[in-house]
């Protein structure tokens, strides 16, 4: 009888497109183990809707195959399990973020101290980070040679199909998925995430061909409206491995080539946006301080304001600025916000308040079903100015103008704040210019039931335009 192989589940909760899964199903009976890790990561350990998509995840993972749960730093875990269970090989597939370099070589040391072979796989990007440099041999550092690049690199390999394996059958203990309270009980802030969110490979599947049947005609045209339901919304299954994005790629292509030219800007804009997902994790990969420093360092010298009131302002979408709040409510009902919202929102938080940047990552990071080590930090510096191809610090969104232009009719706003529902909208994203007489037919107290502005825009740029001149001459 062939020996176990132990498959070492990371951010891939799939069995299709799989090659740790399709290696590890060809060497002998497969031990499915999923490891919680959270001291390895430190002060990053997953955020609580994470857990919360975890929980599910895994959850529907187990209705597959029988999964062996262990919580500890990973490669102790491995250690124990090759001692307790005579697997002789150990598969994976490769994780990006700052930390998981040392523990793959720790886990290969443990692995062959047990006398058992380590095979590590890609499946997470489309190109490994080593594989697309620029003509000096450099990682690229702007985004449009970068997605030139990829692009003349070729289409991903064909799919992989989920591998014929035979489970483990032999006794081995493993942790409930209750043991480790993943879900919020004392208050459940998840419900709202409950109705938005199918997690699980099935429910990706599943939410790629609604996507594509539904959004991508629209895609190029309509993705940066929060009013429009046209986006992917594929970003919390790619970060947990529910899909690949080869998977993205292919059935966008699929489809691009079936509508006979008719899709070919939607799907060329929307593959543009999975290698700026690449990208992120290329730039994490070889500036692995991205989550915590700016990728500029003469940033490190910015003036930032301690403000604990406004950004608690900020966080509960509570600043007066209905773009601003609507995009935090919706974030908190469901664990996500919209991209263009998002981009709005931390540069209010950046530039209107003056609040550090790793403040806004920070909440992210707990708040994101799709909280994503290497997106979030590139995005977050973007925004900021002080990231690689950032958009100038001096180009400072206007979150009614904002608003106003992608959001005309206040339907995104009143969806997420019924206090401003009966607005007419033309006063919808700038409620404090409404006349008494319209705020109180519409049911809107200002100070009350809807804050007042916590700045005045005007004057916030003129003021963060200001603290860019302190480290401008350093630039």
């Amino acid at each position: 009888m062939a020996s176990p192989s132990l498959y070492w589940l990371r951010n891939d909760l799939r069995l299709t497109d799989n090659a740790a899964l399709t290696a590890a199903a060809a060497q002998g009976p497969v031990i499915f183990l999923y490891v919680l890790d959270d001291e390895t990561p430190g002060d990053r350990r997953l955020g609580g809707a994470s857990r919360w998509w975890l929980h599910k995840s895994l959850e529907a993972l187990s209705a597959k195959v029988p999964l062996v749960l262990r919580r500890g730093a990973a490669d102790k875990v491995i250690a124990a399990m090759l001692k307790e269970s005579g697997a002789t090989s150990v598969h994976f597939t490769r994780d990006y973020a700052p930390w998981s370099g040392d523990l793959e070589r720790r886990v290969k040391v443990v692995a062959e101290t047990a006398g058992a072979s380590c095979h590590r796989y890609g499946g997470f990007l489309l190109h490994e980070p080593e594989a697309i440099r620029n003509g000096s041999g450099e990682p690229y550092k702007v985004y449009t040679p970068f997605s030139k690049a990829c692009f003349a690199a070729g289409e991903p390999k064909p799919l992989k199909p989920v591998p014929k394996f035979r489970a483990y059958d032999g006794q081995l203990k493993s942790d409930t998925l209750a043991d480790w309270t993943l879900l919020p009980t004392k208050p459940d802030w998840a419900k709202g995430m409950a109705a938005h969110w199918t997690p699980g490979e099935a429910g990706a599947a599943q939410r790629l061909r609604d996507f594509i049947a539904d959004g991508l005609e629209f895609y190029a045209d309509e993705r940066d409206r929060p009013d429009r339901d046209v986006t992917s919304r594929l970003s919390p299954y790619l970060r947990f491995g529910e899909i690949s994005p080869a998977q993205c790629w292919h059935a966008v292509r699929a489809a691009q080539v079936a509508a006979g030219g008719k899709l070919d800007r939607a799907a060329e804009k929307f593959l543009k946006e999975v290698l700026w997902r690449e990208f992120s994790y290329h730039l994490l990969h070889h500036w692995p301080t991205l989550p915590e420093k700016p990728f500029r360092p003469e940033f490190a010298a910015f003036p930032w304001s301690e403000n604990a009131k406004a950004l608690s302002a900020w966080q509960k979408g509570r600043t007066g600025y209905p773009i601003v709040d609507a995009g935090m409510r919706e974030l908190w009902v469901t664990g996500i916000m919209h991209n263009r919202v998002r981009m709005i929102a931390a540069s209010f938080l950046i530039k209107d308040l003056l609040i550090p940047w790793q403040e806004g990552e920070r909440w992210f990071w707990d708040t994101l079903v799709d909280a994503d080590i290497g997106n979030n930090a590139a995005s977050w510096q973007w925004v900021a100015g002080c990231g690689a191809d950032a958009a100038p610090y001096f180009r400072i969104f206007n979150p009614v103008l904002q608003g106003e232009k992608f959001d005309p009719a206040g339907a995104y706003v009143k969806k997420w704040l019924p206090e401003l529902a009966h607005l007419p909208d033309e006063f919808v994203h700038r409620p404090w210019e409404a006349p008494a007489l319209v705020l109180k037919a519409a049911g809107v107290e200002l100070g009350k039931n809807y804050p007042h502005p916590v700045v005045d825009h005007g004057k916030a740029r003129d003021r963060a335009l200001e603290a860019f001149k302190v480290i401008k001459g350093s630039a």
